[in-house]
């Protein structure tokens, strides 16, 4: 009964207030939903670096810039796992087994395999980076 008596006094407050009346206004959105609105394609906006990325997963490499894990493979010192990178130099982490919680670190260089504390093998393969100044528009 209380509550109900609160209610009624301050919608009646409320309905006295010139400023409340102008926030009661309902909103028409007929006109949205009629037009059909289609987001731009992303590849219209981008440029540089985010662009090259685009095109590249486009064209089916959706790793343009060797950023993702990948498995170690056989990792003999005749076969060992090879590691792509963008420079000649590029910083390695291994996993030596399953129920490790840590990672074990290591540069490698260009023509130079290395051999982890676990006794895999990698090496280095250097890819020409993109020229930044010739980036697409």
């Amino acid at each position: 009964m209380a509550s109900n008596l609160l209610l009624r006094s301050s919608s009646r407050l409320v309905g006295s207030c010139p400023w409340a009346q102008a926030t009661q206004k309902s909103l028409t959105t007929s006109a949205v939903i009629k037009k059909d609105y289609v987001m731009a394609d992303p590849l219209d906006h981008a440029t540089g670096v985010e662009k090259f990325e685009l095109l590249a997963k486009k064209e089916g490499n959706d790793d343009p810039f060797f950023l993702r894990s990948k498995p170690r493979g056989k990792g003999t010192k005749d076969d060992p796992t090879i590691v792509n990178a963008l420079d000649t130099y590029r910083m390695v982490g291994c996993v030596c087994s399953k129920t490790d919680t840590n990672i074990k670190w290591m540069w490698l260089y260009e023509n130079k395999p290395k051999r982890c504390e676990c006794g895999y093998w990698f090496q280095l393969k250097a890819h020409p980076a993109p020229d930044r100044y010739k980036m697409p528009l």
